[in-house]
């Protein structure tokens, strides 16, 4: 079965790759957004905040080789998050 549904670039982004990283092969861009930003301080990254916002810069968890399965072993905790009242 093929997996490559996990893994995507965009090399002719003007913003590729978005964080500073040392080979870009295998630099994953299908979560150009982290869907685990709204988990704030549960979501497991190098993240920081900066005038009130988190700011992400320096995670790059999303973008990994893993992130795939990192971000889909989390997903539950936002759907929670979405089913609240």
């Amino acid at each position: 079965m093929s997996e490559n549904f996990k893994f995507f670039q965009h090399k002719t982004c003007e913003y590729f790759p978005c964080h500073d990283v040392k080979d870009t092969s295998n630099f994953n861009c299908l979560f150009c957004y982290c869907p685990l930003y709204a988990l704030k301080e549960d979501c497991g990254g190098n993240f920081t905040y900066k005038d009130g916002l988190k700011d992400c810069t320096n995670c790059t968890i999303p973008h990994s080789p893993k992130g795939y399965h990192y971000i889909m072993s989390k997903i539950g905790k936002i759907i929670e998050l979405g089913s609240k009242k």
